[in-house]
């Protein structure tokens, strides 16, 4: 998985549309069905667009993610935050950089969440495998995984309608798609276009590679239940709907 770089630094305008909310949503209503939490771990919170706001709602966060560059955007963003001075005076926000696969806090937390489709840069099954042990250990009896992927029709249709275009005053980018079928791995390109800030009005280029693979939901399920996990739930595109292959983002609710 890349570790970004100067993707980081673009990363909130390029992500602008992104429903957070319905993320936010889809995680209170878990816990509103298996128990609150009062300590979450996210894996893979990127700029921490949704360890704040659950911050701000007041859980004590830990935001895991393997950018450098990621969680010091992150850091950023939580000092200009309504609630930074809080955040910093309670520790009730910490930042760590440690790989998914390997993840591991003094202490365990309540759940655990990672949302917009993280795991599916996680690109071998026993790198999964990992993840799903990983956050068995790290999970407190009766903590909840709330976690999303992408379905494998997902990256078919990823790969029938590129290019992808996005033209805005700040930051536009170019975007295509390599779909290796049998592994259900799919390789984005983008040529990225960011206005300097230095006022010119020139922009700068940089390329950006990123895979993902999908895995099958099954088996998603089985290893979940492998690694320990007492129950699991399987509900598609943030409703509360048994999830089919019509799905397009499949979320999982695994309990310990």
């Amino acid at each position: 998985m890349s570790s970004y770089g100067k993707f980081a630094y673009v990363y909130d305008e390029l992500m602008a549309d992104m429903p957070y909310p319905d993320w936010l949503t889809f995680a209170e209503t878990a816990w509103g069905m298996y128990g609150k939490p009062r300590t979450v771990a996210e894996l893979g919170c990127g700029t921490g667009s949704i360890t704040i706001p659950l911050a701000a709602a007041g859980y004590h966060m830990t935001g895991i993610d393997l950018s450098s560059d990621m969680l010091s955007v992150a850091q950023q963003k939580m000092e200009r935050h309504p609630q930074g001075r809080r955040f910093l005076r309670e520790g009730s926000v910490r930042w760590i950089r440690q790989d998914m696969k390997e993840w591991e806090l003094p202490e365990p937390v309540d759940a655990v969440i990672s949302f917009c489709d993280c795991l599916n840069y996680v690109l071998e099954e026993q790198d999964i495998q990992a993840v799903l042990a990983r956050t068995y250990a790290g999970l407190k009896d009766g903590g909840t995984f709330l976690f999303d992927v992408h379905h494998p029709n997902t990256l078919l249709r990823y790969e029938e309608e590129q290019p992808f275009v996005l033209d805005e005053p700040a930051v536009s980018y170019i975007w295509t798609c390599e779909l290796d079928v049998p592994r259900r791995e799919i390789e984005h390109h983008l040529s990225i276009f960011a206005r300097e800030e230095s006022g010119s009005g020139l922009y700068r280029r940089f390329e950006e590679t990123h895979i993902q693979r999908a895995y099958d939901p099954q088996w998603l399920t089985d290893e979940l239940y492998k690694a320990g996990f007492s129950l699991v739930k399987t509900y598609a595109d943030f409703e509360w709907i048994p999830a089919d292959d019509s799905a397009q983002r499949l979320f999982y609710v695994a309990v310990k």
